[in-house]
This record gives C-alpha cells, structure tokens and sequence, in this order.
C-alpha cells in the first residue's frame, strides 16, 4: 500500500511541477467555451417544455387577460371582462399588468379597473399576482380598493380588465 501512496505523491509533484493555476483556468475556461459551442448541435427535446394551462373562457381565472387581476371576475357578476355590470360604476384609478396571449404569443398591457357602487359579487374570485409589487408601489399593486378615488362610492363589486396596448 506504501508504494501506491508513494507513486501518487510522485505524480502530483510532477504534475505541479509542470503545470500552474492559470494554466490550470485556461484549459477548463476552453473546455466550456467549447461545450457551450457545441451544446446547440447535441440532440436534445427541446419540445418538451410544460405549457401552462390556459381557457379561452373569460370566466375562468386563467383566461390570458387575467394575469394579474385580484378580485371577484365582473363577467361572473353580471357584466363583461371589459364592461361593469349595471348598477355599478368604474373605478377612476386602476392597476396595470403586462399579459402574454398564448394564441398570438404577444405580450398586452391590461388595465384592471374595479366596479364600484354596489356591495361585493362574491363570485369567480382570483387572485393572480403576476408582476404584482409591495403596497408602496401603487400603481403596479393589486391588493387595494380601487373604488377608494370614486367621488359616489367606495364599495368595490368586481374588475374588469382592459386591453390598453400591445407592450
């Protein structure tokens, strides 16, 4: 067993001996530029990513429009994703998102505005808090009565959600 212990110690100080640290950097720093070179023309799947579930139905929580809406759904409520229902009135302050639309892979601004003036629906609740910031961050942040900047009432009702843009 002494003589292997011995034949490594003489290898390693003959391979320190020839060889630096830098040296040592240089060919691994090659080794990965060459394995990221080469990575593309490796056969992979690259098709197998996971597709996250998504419903045209704009009553559902993952209808594409609704990525960062938090509240009760205003076309479960009696009105549409992009109309209040009657009887209420919409909020004139309102939270921002930037959603991708699966069907056309394009990403959209979309404004949420609260519903106000009746009491809470109560029904299709969400709370997708994609790109949602802390409270201090008011524009961009979802949990708040919006309703609070209405002149005739502040009981929120339900959210809409409209296409500002193409971001």
């Amino acid at each position: 067993m002494k003589s292997l212990e011995e034949h490594c110690e003489a290898f390693t100080r003959q391979l320190a001996m020839r060889s630096s640290r830098r040296g040592f950097i240089t060919r691994v720093a090659k080794l990965l530029a060459a394995s990221a070179a080469l990575g593309p023309l490796l056969p992979v799947a690259r098709g197998a990513a996971v597709a996250t579930p998504e419903t045209s139905d704009d009553q559902h929580c993952d209808y594409w429009k609704y990525c960062s809406v938090d509240g009760f759904l205003c076309s479960c409520c009696g009105g549409t994703s992009t109309q209040c229902p009657p009887g209420t009135s919409q909020s004139k302050l309102s939270w921002v998102g930037t959603c991708r639309n699966a069907a056309d892979g394009k990403d959209y601004l979309v404004s949420y505005n609260d519903c106000c003036g009746v009491s809470s629906c109560g029904r299709c609740s969400c709370n997708s808090n994609v790109g949602d910031r802390p409270g201090y961050a008011m524009g961009v942040h979802n949990d708040i009565n919006w309703c609070q900047g209405n002149d005739a009432s502040t009981i929120y009702h339900c959210t809409v959600s409209l296409v500002v843009g193409q971001a």
